[in-house]
């Protein structure tokens, strides 16, 4: 029997996460909802995940606005 995980973010790569956000608020929005100057100054999702990567309460955030988010995002 597999156990499903209770963690929502289970399956989920920081990369989509960040381009979900990205498309749905844009880097303009995403910078006034977590201002990390990976989304405010030259943004791209290269430079931000290489940032979130290595930031792990930078990349807290941008996980708790993702699941925040979730409901809003249309779905597939």
């Amino acid at each position: 029997m597999e156990s499903k995980s209770k963690d929502p973010l289970h399956g989920i790569t920081l990369k989509d996460i960040v381009e979900t956000l990205v498309n749905y608020y844009g880097f303009d929005t995403l910078g006034e909802l977590i201002p990390l100057k990976c989304f405010v100054s030259n943004p791209s999702v290269k430079s931000s995940l290489t940032f979130l990567r290595k930031t792990d309460w930078a990349r807290k955030k941008v996980e708790s606005l993702y699941l925040k988010s979730l409901s809003k995002f249309p779905k597939d």
